[in-house]
């Protein structure tokens, strides 16, 4: 088993797992240094290329930022979304999860819950791929952001779903948009940890779009705490360079070269 996913596993129970999203090699740098998982999330299709949904993002763009992120990584484990229809039936999904897993030098893949694919995750571990499961809202598979888990109905389908995903071999599972009622409950059934987005804090551990959290998307459900209006810092800096071009005040002799390298 992947070192990286037994620290992970050890968590369970014992301090809350820590994770975020990225997409390029600067914004991985700095997370790999305060959490435990960075996932490169089908959201770049929202926060990076302004779709409306994640339906649109391809293979290919998830590999190439995948790329990107992994030169910043050294301690956090890697999970790369599988995006939508990159897994409709085993074949595809095994072609396409070594694709991923080959090009990028990720260490696990996160697969959404639809309908009963408990069978493909269970496939994919078999082949020694590691998988996340991720139940509840699933982005690709649904369009509303709707709480789920209010009913005992709803409760034990829930559970039964996170029970056939740790079953079939995944290593930790998403829940998303779940009450807290089941969240807690389901964390408390499964021997695999649960990593939370706006599902309480029942969970093992914790998940945000990393643009949500740094106040940049423009998107905040009420789930997100916006840490920091990184929006307004942004735009400071860019009206004062904005001025200071217009004032002739930069560049100055000290920005130019002198034959000196062109980064320190």
């Amino acid at each position: 088993m992947n070192k990286k996913i037994k620290k992970i596993l050890l968590k369970k129970n014992k301090s809350k797992i820590v994770s975020l999203t990225a997409y390029s090699k600067s914004i991985a740098k700095i997370l790999d240094n305060h959490v435990d998982i960075v996932l490169v999330g089908d959201s770049m299709a929202n926060v990076l290329y302004g779709h409306k949904n994640t339906h649109k993002i391809t293979l290919e763009n998830i590999i190439q930022h995948t790329l990107s992120v992994k030169m910043g990584i050294k301690k956090s484990l890697l999970v790369v979304d599988m995006p939508k229809g990159s897994y409709s039936n085993f074949k595809e999904a095994l072609k396409n999860a070594k694709n991923v897993i080959k090009k990028t030098g990720c260490d696990a893949i996160k697969l959404e819950n639809y309908q009963s694919n408990y069978k493909i995750i269970e496939a994919l571990v078999k082949k020694k791929i590691p998988v996340m499961g991720h139940i509840g809202f699933t982005p690709q598979f649904k369009n509303k952001f709707n709480v789920e888990g209010r009913t005992k109905v709803e409760v034990n389908r829930l559970l039964n779903e996170a029970k056939s995903i740790e079953k079939a071999g995944a290593f930790s599972i998403i829940l998303e948009c779940l009450s807290p009622k089941s969240a807690k409950l389901i964390t408390s059934k499964l021997n695999i940890p649960t990593i939370g987005i706006g599902s309480s804090s029942h969970c093992d551990g914790q998940i945000l779009v990393t643009d949500d959290m740094l106040g940049i998307s423009g998107f905040y459900p009420k789930f997100v705490k916006k840490f920091v209006k990184l929006d307004r810092i942004i735009e400071k800096a860019i009206k004062k360079y904005s001025r200071d071009v217009k004032l002739r005040k930069f560049p100055t002799i000290k920005n130019f070269l002198n034959g000196r390298k062109y980064r320190k």
